[in-house]
């Protein structure tokens, strides 16, 4: 299955615009959409619906999301793979990254991976 992504409310808009002109095929929600978390949803509820859909978080969330990730993990689930990005990422650059991990691996792959983006 190919990787399906979910980013964070915290990032630019424009970065699932910018995933979807290299690609449109690629399957990107941000939150606020239609579909996705509303926006103020609460990051323990994220996870949850990212295992429920199989999602991929891209997130620049590194204060609070590695303690929720663990208290989700000890409640027995599993998440679909989180990217942390820096706050500072250049939109072109992480949407190219974004896509290639999209192009190469498959989302099964990164089941309860964290991987940290050089954005």
């Amino acid at each position: 299955m190919k990787l399906r992504y979910l980013i964070d409310e915290n990032l630019s808009p424009r970065l699932k615009s910018a995933i979807q002109r290299l690609e449109p095929f690629v399957d990107v929600l941000r939150v606020g959409d239609q579909g996705a978390p509303s926006f103020g949803t609460l990051d323990p509820d994220v996870l949850v619906y990212l295992t429920a859909t199989q999602r991929l978080l891209v997130t620049d969330n590194r204060k609070s999301m590695p303690k929720h990730l663990a208290d989700h993990a000890v409640a027995g689930f599993q998440h679909w793979g989180i990217f942390v990005v820096g706050k500072d990422a250049q939109i072109g650059a992480l949407a190219n990254e974004l896509y290639l991990y999209w192009e190469a691996s498959e989302a099964e792959e990164w089941i309860d991976r964290t991987e940290w983006l050089r954005f």
